[in-house]
């Protein structure tokens, strides 16, 4: 009985150093990034990579059409 207690604390403890490293590493790694807004926001994000990828993705693009609009625009002007 005494050997159950003794691995069930053991258990407990690792997991809370686990998720006190977790959330450590998110803070971090939040505080790192420039134009940080609150905690809980940054720590949201610190976690979801595939939401900056997404956004840069995006950003890309908007970049592209505004740069085929300037050619067009371009395009039909220069011509007598």
């Amino acid at each position: 009985m005494e050997e159950n207690k003794a691995v069930i604390g053991a258990l407990i403890f690792i997991v809370m150093v686990i998720g006190a490293n977790f959330i450590m590493y998110g803070i971090a790694r939040g505080w790192a990034k420039p134009g940080n807004k609150n905690f809980l926001e940054t720590l949201g994000q610190s976690f979801n990579p595939a939401q900056k990828k997404d956004d840069a993705m995006d950003e890309l693009h908007r970049k592209l059409e505004e740069l085929e609009k300037g050619k067009k625009t371009d395009s039909g002007e220069s011509k007598p």
